[in-house]
């Protein structure tokens, strides 16, 4: 495991969305580094939509409900109380392990159904609990847009699917930048391909040669190609998941092999 105290005063930049940023900023600065904080979307509670409500209306019908982050926990279950809360014999899953946490931190109880490894869609669905799922009611808890894998491929095996949109993303403005971000940064993160693209978004045309000449840490291999397309000139680090502990184990192997720190 890299070693914890070594970031050496490089500056980090951290994309997570404000409220979320905090426990990144504190490792890097525990790790002897400089978070640089650039929150680049903004999350909105879309919980009192109407379609959301007719879905929490009917919570007894599904037999599996699926949390794809730690927001849809957090909005999601905040709803969800408001209509007498999950039935007890309702199964949970979670994408990642943030997610799992997130969920048992709230509810006091451990998901179901969460991957040991591969923190994805696809790996949720090589599990097999969601294997024969023919003839169940399936709720996947989510932000607005996103992947369509997860509910085609349940769709597919038999089973009955609907979101509950219990959040949106919008895309932040370069005013939410600390002052100086740009020239501050060593290394970039950033969890989703959507922030990835706001980020080159909003730097002005003087900037971008900067920007893509900086290393990045993503957290999946869409965004590593997402990054590539839009002129990255460095191979994007992939973090093993998005939590902030994989992101910082990143970083710091990031940091080990181009400032050659022991």
């Amino acid at each position: 495991m890299p070693n914890r105290s070594n970031l050496n005063g490089i500056g980090v930049l951290v994309t997570r969305p404000a409220h979320q940023a905090g426990p990144l900023c504190d490792r890097i600065l525990a790790a002897g580094g400089r978070p640089v904080r650039f929150p680049l979307l903004t999350i909105h509670d879309t919980c009192d939509s109407p379609e959301v409500g007719e879905r929490l209306q009917r919570l007894a019908d599904y037999s599996i409900v699926i949390f794809i982050s730690p927001n849809a926990v957090h909005f999601g279950l905040a709803a969800f109380r408001l209509h007498g809360g999950l039935p007890a014999d309702t199964l949970l899953a979670a994408v990642g392990r943030g997610t799992a946490r997130e969920l048992e931190r709230a509810t006091g109880r451990a998901p179901d159904i969460v991957p040991a490894h591969h923190f994805d869609s696809e790996g949720l669905l090589s599990l097999p609990p969601l294997q024969d799922v023919a003839g169940k009611r399936i709720l996947i808890v989510r932000g607005n847009g996103g992947r369509e894998l997860l509910a085609d491929t349940l769709r597919e095996r038999g089973a009955g699917v609907d979101y509950a949109e219990v959040y949106r993303r919008e895309p932040s403005t370069a005013e939410v930048a600390e002052p100086g971000w740009l020239d501050n940064t060593d290394i970039i993160t950033v969890t989703s391909s959507e922030a990835l693209e706001n980020l080159v978004d909003q730097t002005t045309m003087a900037q971008r040669a900067t920007l893509l000449g900086k290393p990045l840490v993503v957290v999946s291999e869409r965004t590593a190609a997402k990054a590539e397309k839009l002129g990255f000139r460095l191979p994007a680090r992939i973090a093993t998941q998005a939590s902030d502990e994989a992101i910082m184990d990143a970083v710091i192997a990031w940091t080990a092999e181009a400032f050659k720190v022991e």
